[in-house]
């Protein structure tokens, strides 16, 4: 089954950043529909890490539409939060996936933990995404990448927590690169040069 090159998909998520992201990835030739233009709302994620979220994101919008989903489950690890926000990255946003007030939490939480900024605070994004067919197979992926928290936001590009997550062996945030340059480096390219056979 693998041996067939996907032609069309369903993006398993309501998040119109990943949608961006991924279509970019995707080559050009593949027939997308979103949940978004199908009206089909999100199932609960109630999984314990970011693959067992990505795999019940895929599993639900494959059963709903019958097509094969690529579903995307990502987030931010803050190793002083004890790893969080982690798989609770979007719901850090709140019900209007408001990122400002996500990032606002990130430095109220460090604050709380008596972060002075003389050292480097620790983080990572970390990107799972699932393949799901109509036959019940699938296949997942994961992508890390490793970096610090910036002092203030920076930057108006990507989405989510990109103007605060500063790239190791990088001085800016993915807030202030274009699309391009994060897209070589960042977790989501990693996760999906795992998978890009099937494409």
């Amino acid at each position: 089954m693998y041996k067939k090159k996907i032609n069309s998909l369903v993006l398993g998520t309501n998040n119109q950043g990943k949608v961006r992201e991924i279509k970019k990835l995707l080559p050009k030739n593949i027939n997308l529909e979103t949940p978004k233009k199908l009206n089909i709302k999100s199932p609960l994620e109630n999984g314990r890490s970011f693959l067992e979220n990505s795999l019940i994101k895929a599993k639900y919008f494959s059963k709903k539409t019958n097509k094969v989903c690529l579903s995307d489950d990502s987030g931010l690890e803050i190793d002083i939060l004890k790893k969080r926000p982690g798989i609770y990255s979007a719901r850090w946003a709140g019900p209007k996936s408001n990122f400002k007030v996500a990032i606002k939490k990130v430095y109220k939480e460090l604050e709380k933990k008596g972060i002075t900024w003389n050292k480097n605070v620790k983080c990572r994004f970390i990107c799972a995404l699932t393949i799901y067919w109509p036959n019940k197979k699938f296949f997942q992926s994961k992508g890390v990448v490793e970096g610090i928290i910036s002092r203030k936001p920076k930057g108006k590009n990507g989405f989510g927590y990109d103007p605060i997550f500063i790239p190791k062996g990088h001085k800016v945030t993915f807030g202030q690169m274009t699309f391009t340059k994060k897209s070589k480096i960042d977790h989501r390219y990693k996760a999906f040069e795992k998978i890009k056979k099937f494409f």
